[in-house]
């Protein structure tokens, strides 16, 4: 049986593993000729006289990565309802073909509602191999609330 989160469970300050995912060059590549056609996204040999002096990865890239670890590691086993708010989204350093990025998510506030759900505003941080911290996102999700006499998890 799966545990569910709910508002409830979560506490401010406790800080979610989301684990890691390795950035190929073919991400990269794809990722910047769908989405952010930029030559530092698409074109190697452009990237490489530009100032970072190689290829990176979009911007958008990366938070869709941390999207994806966010999903697949809390979002997944949660009674998160929708997003509403990405308040700040801070691209700190260049990601880089072959990094391996891990996430950390922090439940910063839970503002309980009327209507049976909460807002949870979250802070969100990537760090690549080396320990440098590539991406901050600071949002905010809608959850539900335990429904009365329902099981879930308990404190998060």
């Amino acid at each position: 049986m799966t545990t569910v989160l709910y508002a409830e469970s979560l506490r401010p300050g406790a800080v979610f593993d989301l684990g890691s995912a390795k950035v190929s060059k073919e991400e990269i590549l794809d990722f910047g000729r769908r989405f952010d056609p930029l030559p530092l996204h698409t074109d190697e040999d452009a990237a490489a006289g530009s100032r970072f002096g190689g290829l990176i990865a979009s911007g958008f890239h990366t938070a869709a990565i941390l999207q994806r670890l966010v999903v697949d590691t809390v979002f997944s086993r949660a009674a998160v309802i929708a997003g509403r708010e990405i308040s700040s989204l801070r691209m700190r350093a260049p990601v880089r073909p072959g990094d391996v990025l891990s996430g950390t998510m922090e439940i910063v506030e839970i503002r309980p509602r009327d209507d049976g759900t909460a807002v949870v505003r979250s802070r969100g941080t990537l760090t690549n191999d080396t320990g440098i911290v590539v991406m901050e996102v600071q949002g905010e999700t809608l959850w539900e609330h335990r429904p009365t006499g329902g099981s879930g998890s308990g404190a998060a």
